[in-house]
This record gives structure tokens, sequence and C-alpha cells, in this order.
């Protein structure tokens, strides 16, 4: 019985010392996943978008303040995707329709950027965009053409881009929401079509009655 004791304490002490890593693992339980975790710190960090230059479907120019005063509404695809990028952009459109018009271009705008540049050049951008009924306006696809700017945008907001060497990329994929001020303020999973409406429309309501 006296050697139990010691064991007993042991494995109660290693019990504790692995609740308390998970703890802090999962910031403090909210999260149960390192995607989750990692969301959660960009939502509490809100990082602004960086000063890169975009360029999009109509070979037009231009960094985050074209969309001053506006909310934007990202995702993060490249065309020659053929798994989740297609249901990504097709639930992004479903979003977009389920606002009142009244809203879209003037209070929010969509943009899908690619992060396969060398590829997806204005004008195949301009024919992928014709898949989702994209106007170019009102929802814009754009790459940004520096490799080095567009490693700073997928830093700061947490875009893992992983390249397999045959043309393909694993990546992770969400929508992401942009305040007027430029600053990441939520992201939302992307196969909640009604949920991320939902939220947007009470944001741009709430907008309009302050």
């Amino acid at each position: 019985m006296g050697k139990a004791q010691p064991t007993i304490l042991s494995c109660v002490f290693v019990l504790v010392f692995g609740v308390v890593l998970f703890y802090i693992g999962t910031d403090g339980f909210q999260a149960y996943t390192a995607e989750t975790a990692r969301v959660n710190r960009l939502i509490d960090h809100q990082p602004a978008f960086p000063d890169v230059i975009l360029e999009d479907s109509f070979g037009r120019k231009y960094n985050i303040t074209e969309f001053k005063e506006k909310y934007v509404f990202i995702t993060f695809l490249y065309t020659a995707c053929t798994t989740v990028c297609p249901q990504l952009e097709y639930n992004m459109s479903k979003v977009y329709d389920r606002l009142p018009e009244k809203y879209i271009g003037d209070d929010i705008v969509f943009l899908s950027i690619s992060f396969d540049p060398e590829r997806d050049g204005p004008g195949t951008l301009d024919k992928y965009k014709d898949y989702f009924h994209s106007d170019g306006e009102a929802w814009r696809m754009a790459r940004i053409p520096d490799p080095k700017e567009l490693i700073r945008l997928l830093d700061e907001f947490g875009v893992i881009v992983i390249p397999d060497g045959n043309g393909n990329f694993a990546h992770n994929s969400a929508f992401y929401l942009v305040d007027k001020k430029g600053n990441l303020i939520d992201v939302l999973d992307y196969t909640k079509v009604e949920e991320a409406a939902a939220e947007l429309k009470a944001i741009l309501e709430k907008e309009e009655g302050d």
C-alpha cells in the first residue's frame, strides 16, 4: 500500500498538468481545435488589412482604401481548385443574394482574392467570376501580383496556403469580414450561409439605425 500513494499522486499531478496545458492551448476551453483557437486569436487581435496592391478582373489596381467606409466580405481561393473553392464561392454568392440590395456596393462589397497570382491574371479571374454571377464591382475578384505583399496579407489574416508541387494548394477556407476602418473583425464558417448572411444584415441594419 505504501508504494501506491506516490503512483496516485503522480497520476493526479500529470492529470492536472494536462488540464492546465489544454486550458492554455485552447484559449481557456473556448476552443477545442487548433483552427478554432487560431480564429479566436484573429478576432481578438483584429489585424488591419495591410497596404497591398490588388489587381482585379478588369485589370484595375488599387489598395484597400478603394473600399473606404464600406465593409468588405472576403474569401481566399485559386481558380484551378477543384475541391473546396467552388463551394466556397458558391456559398459566398448565396450570402450575397440574401442581403438587401440597398446595402450591396454602397455599405458592403464582396472581394474574392486569389493566392495563385501567376495563373490567376485578370483574364482568368474575369472568366471565373462569371461562374458565380459576380459583377466585378459590388463583388470583385482580384489577385495580389507582388508575392511578398501576398504573403504579408495571408500571414496577417491567418490564411494557410501550402503548395503541393503539382500546381495545387492545401488551404483553409472561411469568410473574412473587414470593417470600415480596414480591420478584420470576424472570421465565419463558410458552410453556414444563413448565419453569415444574418450577421451581415444585423451589422448593416445597426449602422443604418445609428
